[in-house]
């Protein structure tokens, strides 16, 4: 996390576009979002899983799982939040 809280950006976010990067970070927080609810369904081993560690840290597994997803291309969602961003700003569209 950044220093006011906001979730890390992405890798390859441009920093001169705020508006990218805010897409982006959606994107990151979302897959996050997802990442974690996928690994609150999965059973852990009690030999070689589970535990107080693994129940603090899923959380943050599931952050960074978000990120390097978003990093990596990540499913699209960004090149849309960044459309609608635009238009409710009143430019225009960018894909």
């Amino acid at each position: 996390m950044n220093p006011i809280g906001a979730p890390a950006l992405p890798q390859g976010t441009a920093a001169s576009d705020p508006a990218e990067r805010t897409a982006k970070a959606f994107e990151a927080v979302f897959l996050g979002q997802m990442t974690q609810m996928m690994m609150s369904t999965v059973q852990t081993d009690a030999t070689f899983g589970g535990g107080h560690g693994e129940e603090m840290f899923r959380g943050v597994m599931a952050e960074k799982l978000g990120l390097a997803i978003t990093d990596a291309g990540g499913i699209g969602l960004s090149k849309h939040v960044l459309a609608e961003i635009i238009r409710l700003q009143g430019g225009s569209d960018v894909a």
